[in-house]
């Protein structure tokens, strides 16, 4: 049986190409992300050589990249992640809630993600606080959790923000705990005209603050006449705000999160085939009530895509607002739970790992697979170390 086809398997045989024919047009954050996709989990990383005393078998392990691009290098974090967020989960329905920029807006967010990005992140959490603390509405303080996506199905450059949130808030004076209609959360509507109105209001802001810069297609926004064009026409389409149905429970919140927090542009499961230049991978396409297709790339299309969503450095994809903000969020949601009269874990089972599954399932890493006994360190070698002698072949 055939290895799977991986991300680093594309990267490998095409990345130093695609670098050639590309060189003008590659910042260092994009190579950086090509070099630890390449080299994630071989020689040049290091590693470590176990043994089993007691029958002989020996194992060869290279180190992991952990570039949070890289598909191979997320599974360990989002662990961690979910173990800590499932104590922070409210005896109470979690709605998902989804915003998206329009086409327009989004070839500004491409060439100024840490500008754009922010603004996002901060109209997003700001329209659904607004719209929550409005008595018409729900008159409560909500929390949320934002995780930002640049990407669809596809590939193709799409950024939006995911938000997941408690049905229900605190009461404005802070006495009681407020539900939202039983599988409705906030007008979707509403919603999305204040999102239109408060993002362009800051991208303006950005713009007269010189805090934007234009590019290629779109280089002639630097006149302002063009730049005031431009919001006029974001101004007058329907801006996409989604709401999902709400999870069945907390275990399905966790689910969800799992698959969502810490997931990259692709991963490696939906890769089909790499056939000379050409590369095949699954993709669903939500425009044909989520019929799942096959979509054939150039291999250079492939990578292209691929490192049209990676982050700035320091930037966090992964946000937490009002009354699951980190400043005071033990409080708050402690707060919550008295208010809402229930044991932080009444009747609700997280199927996350904790953090002892965690630790024995690490564990068991470090047995051998052959007879069960633990494994022993036998040499570890760095990065830019050559490997011990003799070389054996990476078996992990």
């Amino acid at each position: 049986m055939s290895a799977r086809l991986e991300v680093a398997d594309i990267f490998r045989r095409h990345g130093e190409a695609y670098r050639q024919v590309h060189d003008g047009h590659l910042g260092r954050v994009e190579r950086r992300v090509m070099s630890a996709v390449e080299l994630c989990r071989t020689a040049d990383l290091g590693g470590h050589i176990e043994g089993c005393r007691s029958c002989g078998t020996i194992r060869v392990a290279y180190n992991s990249c952990r570039n949070r691009h890289c598909p191979k290098c997320q599974g360990q974090a989002c662990r961690e992640w979910l173990a800590a967020r499932q104590d922070e989960l409210l005896p109470v329905s979690y709605f998902h809630v989804v915003f998206t920029l329009p086409a327009e807006i989004a070839a500004i967010a491409f060439q100024n993600k840490v500008a754009v990005y922010t603004i996002l992140f901060k109209t997003t959490a700001e329209t659904l606080r607004t719209i929550a603390a409005d008595p018409r509405h729900l008159g409560a303080e909500i929390g949320l959790i934002a995780v930002l996506h640049s990407w669809g199905q596809n590939l193709h450059y799409h950024p939006h923000v995911h938000c997941i949130l408690p049905g229900g808030g605190l009461s404005l004076d802070g006495r009681s705990w407020v539900s939202c209609r039983p599988g409705f959360f906030l007008p979707v509507r509403v919603l999305s005209r204040l999102f239109r109105r408060r993002f362009l209001e800051e991208l303006r802001a950005a713009f007269d603050a010189h805090s934007l810069k234009f590019f290629g297609d779109i280089a002639g926004l630097t006149e302002p006449a063009a730049f005031a064009r431009l919001l006029a026409k974001a101004r007058r389409l329907d801006w996409v705000v989604y709401a999902k149905p709400p999870f069945g429970g907390p275990e399905q919140v966790l689910s969800y999160l799992g698959r969502y927090t810490h997931r990259g542009t692709i991963a490696n499961s939906r890769l089909i085939s790499m056939d000379g230049e050409r590369v095949a991978f699954r993709w669903r396409d939500y425009r044909h009530r989520s019929k799942m297709k096959v979509m054939t790339l150039d291999a250079h299309e492939f990578i292209r895509r691929f490192i049209l969503h990676t982050l700035p450095d320091g930037f966090h994809r992964i946000r937490h607002y009002g009354f699951l903000a980190n400043g005071h969020r033990a409080a708050r949601l402690d707060l919550c739970r008295r208010l809402l009269a229930r044991p932080q874990q009444d009747d609700i089972e997280p199927k996350a790992e904790s953090t002892a599954v965690t630790a024995e399932r690490l564990a068991a890493a470090h047995r051998c697979p052959c007879c069960g006994e633990p494994m022993i360190t036998l040499a570890i070698w760095r990065y830019g170390q050559a490997p011990p002698s003799p070389c054996w072949n990476n078996t992990s």
